[in-house]
């Protein structure tokens, strides 16, 4: 996963619309070390497609609109894995919080299940 795709899940996730992440990230006036001016909306959206390199000088500000440390935007852990969990992070991340609280058994049973359900799956693909 790229860093502008962890952008995007992150914005889909805080249900932010790309064009509320640009007008707030051009709000707190980011100054490019190139130009010496804040990026434009055109290039804000280039960096959300992956159209163009997102600028180091830009992850303090994009991590403030975002409301996330500046190190989330670096971390790809298991949850951004597949597309199943890019659409359904809200559900898997509560999930996977309140698995602490299963037992032991009650884990294997779930293993179980979901195991259960992923030969059904691959049976369809079939």
């Amino acid at each position: 996963m790229e860093v502008y795709e962890k952008i995007n899940y992150l914005l889909q996730e805080k249900s932010i619309s790309k064009k509320e992440f640009a007008d707030q990230l051009i709000a707190l006036s980011p100054k490019l070390k190139t130009t010496g001016t804040t990026p434009s909306l055109q290039t804000i959206y280039r960096y959300l497609n992956g159209g163009r390199e997102i600028k180091i000088e830009l992850i303090p500000y994009i991590a403030e609109v975002l409301g996330i440390p500046e190190q989330e935007l670096f971390e790809f852990g298991i949850e951004y894995a597949s597309s199943y969990n890019y659409r359904h992070s809200k559900e898997i991340r509560e999930i996977i919080d309140l698995l602490q609280y299963l037992p032991q058994s009650k884990i294997i049973e779930l293993k179980e299940q979901l195991l259960r359900h992923k030969i059904l799956n691959d049976e369809k693909l079939i």
